[in-house]
Parts: C-alpha cells; sequence; structure tokens
C-alpha cells in the first residue's frame, strides 16, 4: 500500500473528518460553517482541517474580499489512489472467493 493511501485512511479514520468531506463533496464551505453543523469548537475544527490539509484531501482557499475567512474543498483526485488500491483489492478476492468455490464444488 503507498503512503499516500495510507495518509488517505488515516485522514478518513476520524468520523467527523468523513463527515466534512460529505460535506465538501456537496460544496465548497468556510471553516466555520464546518464546524457549526458538525457542532464542534473552532479549535477542535481547525485540527480536523489541517489533517485533511496535510492528507491531501481538501484544500484551502481566501477570498479576495477578506483574507481572514478560509474556503475548503476537495482536492480533485485526491482519491483516485485510494480508488485504485480498492479495486485491486475487491478484484483480488474475487479471484480468491472464485477459486475457493471452484474448489469446494469439485468435492
Amino acid at each position: 500500500m503507498s503512503a499516500r493511501v495510507d495518509r488517505t485512511l488515516a485522514a478518513l479514520a476520524d468520523p467527523a473528518r468523513r463527515r466534512v468531506v460529505e460535506l465538501l463533496g456537496a460544496r465548497p464551505r468556510r471553516a466555520g460553517e464546518l464546524a457549526e453543523l458538525l457542532k464542534l469548537p473552532a479549535p477542535a475544527m481547525s485540527r480536523h482541517l489541517r489533517a485533511l490539509k496535510q492528507s491531501g484531501l481538501v484544500e484551502e482557499t481566501h477570498p479576495e474580499f477578506d483574507a481572514r475567512v478560509r474556503i475548503y474543498t476537495l482536492k480533485a483526485g485526491a482519491m483516485n489512489d485510494l480508488k485504485k488500491w480498492l479495486a485491486d483489492t475487491e478484484a483480488l478476492w474475487a479471484q480468491q472467493l472464485a477459486a475457493f468455490k471452484a474448489h469446494v464444488e469439485k468435492k
């Protein structure tokens, strides 16, 4: 498993971070809006967003009108390695189970 897949899975291990990813899948959001929706204090939301940024899943931008506001979006293609790993793992299991089935049916 690649280091990128490890980082992605580590970031997604936390339920709050998975919820952030779900919310950002709908549209970009401000950090404060995410904290409000998840009912988390700002420092906790900041830690979760930092972990998601470090894993490469989200990116932050600042609107031109106010540099204090941070808008978070999902990073395009960030889960491609995870998707490939899951597809490869599913194919391996399907092959193993088919071989097991064939073996059991021979007897």
